[in-house]
């Protein structure tokens, strides 16, 4: 979706906050003629995988932690 003559106030301040986003990170203007939704695909899209495990988050308790059933034979187990 390129950008069009006629942005609402939301889509105007989407581009304005991802441009601003873009050359932030990349040092230059964003590509002409890209909408905001389109300019944050293509940031996100270049992101890496975040190396991220709730499990193990120093704001979870062990006690709140509730691990997947295990389902053996015909019988099942529900957490």
């Amino acid at each position: 979706m390129g950008v069009t003559a006629v942005m609402t106030s939301r889509d105007q301040r989407i581009y304005e906050e991802a441009a601003a986003l873009w050359k932030e990170l990349f040092r230059d203007p964003p590509p002409a003629q890209i909408s905001g939704g389109d300019l944050l695909a293509i940031i996100t899209g270049r992101l890496g995988d975040p190396n991220y495990n709730r499990l193990r988050s120093p704001y979870l308790r062990p006690s709140t932690i509730t691990m997947p059933a295990t389902i053996t034979g015909g019988d099942e187990t529900r957490a």
